[in-house]
This record gives structure tokens, sequence and C-alpha cells, in this order.
């Protein structure tokens, strides 16, 4: 395979094909394009009730009183066709952001770079944490095991990295929930997130910030597991495809 010298500092491996899950010597644009859309497409298909759920979860309303379990797969064709241009543009930025910044592979600045990557396709804070952490973990696990990790080895490192990100994140995202279901005219209707979040503190505390936490970080975790994995897996198809071609 002709790996590059082992280093725990490093973010991204690569291998003298440039074909192996976790590893890009070069940009393969088109196939990240298709890779990301594929993988859209797929993790909307699974999760999308779950988030569904998690939403009611965080209703002020109650979960009960924001319709339970009633019609939690409604809206999930829709919702997996309007994903692929996304992941797909997504991934097409990240990959390309980060060719344009390559940097040596053991320089310390390559969780900047990823962050950066992370924030041009999709600049939320949630982005910012999961893909630095989900780049990490396939380094380190590549130089633990003395070669790069293999496409279901990276989709652990992304359950990882989302359970995490959904973790840290869930503050913002029950304050997200809030605006959306406000009452039209209200102060949290206005979009101030540091107002909802002082709402949810005042009559909630701290369990009414991390109100479904665990639900959030089961879905997430899955979630990036399905999403990154089948990235991965697909664009690492892709490009065995494309080398075989004469």
């Amino acid at each position: 395979m002709g790996l590059r010298p082992a280093d725990p500092r490093l973010i991204t491996w690569t291998d003298s094909r440039g074909g192996v899950c976790g590893a890009m010597d070069r940009p393969g644009f088109t196939a990240s394009l298709v890779a990301g859309g594929v993988a859209g497409v797929a993790v909307d298909l699974i999760l999308f009730p779950l988030d569904t759920i998690k939403t009611r979860l965080q209703s002020p309303q109650g979960f009960n009183k924001a319709g339970g379990f009633h019609g939690i797969y409604a809206g999930v064709p829709s919702a997996a066709i309007g994903s692929f241009p996304n992941a797909a543009a997504f991934f097409i930025t990240y990959e390309y952001v980060k060719w344009f910044l390559h940097t040596d592979s053991s320089s310390y600045l390559m969780p900047v770079k990823h962050m950066l990557a992370a924030s041009a396709g999709e600049v939320i804070p949630f982005s910012l944490v999961q893909f630095p952490l989900w780049e990490s973990l396939k380094a380190l696990w590549s130089w633990r095991q003395d070669h790069v990790v293999d496409c279901w080895q990276s989709a652990v490192c992304g359950a990882f990295a989302g359970g995490f990100a959904a973790a840290v994140t869930t503050p913002l995202d029950v304050a997200k929930t809030r605006i959306m279901l406000a009452k039209a005219g209200s102060s949290t209707a206005s979009g101030n997130v540091l107002s909802a979040l002082h709402g949810v503190w005042r009559t909630h505390g701290l369990s009414g910030l991390f109100a479904g936490v665990f639900p959030r970080m089961a879905a997430i975790s899955l979630g990036g597991f399905i999403f990154l994995g089948a990235y991965e897996q697909t664009r690492s198809l892709l490009l065995e495809v494309g080398r075989e071609r004469p």
C-alpha cells in the first residue's frame, strides 16, 4: 500500500492508490459529489422519524400534545429528495476547501483546516465540532493499527463524533426548536438565540437546556455512522471504478 510514516498527529492518511477510505491524494470531486448525495438520501430515509420524535420531545407543549408518535413518517420522501443536492453540495465544498487549504499532514493546523472546510459547506456549530473530531479519530485509529482506516471504521468514528457534537450543541438545538414553535409576536419568535436560551434556563433549568439530549445523541450517532460511512464507501467504490476504466 505504501503508507506514509505513521504519526499520531496525522489528520488524514493516504496510500499510493488514493482510493482507500479516509484517504485522498487527489480531489476526486465528482466522486465526492455523488457520494455526498447518496449519503444524504440514506440518512434521511432512516433517521427522519427519529428527528421528528426529538423535536416533539423538545416542544413546550409536551410530547403528546405535539403529536406523539402520530405521523412521524410524514414528509420523509420529500426530505430524502431534497437532501441529495444539499449533501452533495456540502461534501463537494468540504473536499474542495480541504484540497485548497492543503497543508503538511503533520501540521497542528489540520484541525483548523477541517473546521474551515466544514463551515464553508454548512455554517453551523455542529459541523465545526463533528468534522474535525471525525478526521482526528480516523487519524488516531489509523496510527494505532498502522494502516488507513476501513470504511466501517470511518463510520464508527463518524458515530462517535456525531454523538459528541450532538451532546454539546443540544442547548442550541433546543433554542432553535423553541424559536420555530413560538407564537407569532412573542419575544422568543424574534429569533434571538440567547433570549431563547435564557427563557429555557429560567423556566426549566439545566434539564430544559438538554431536553431530548439522549434521543438526539442516539439519532445523530446513528446518522453519523450511516452518513459518513455511506459517503466513504460510495466514494471509495466510485474511485475504484474510475481507476479500472481505460
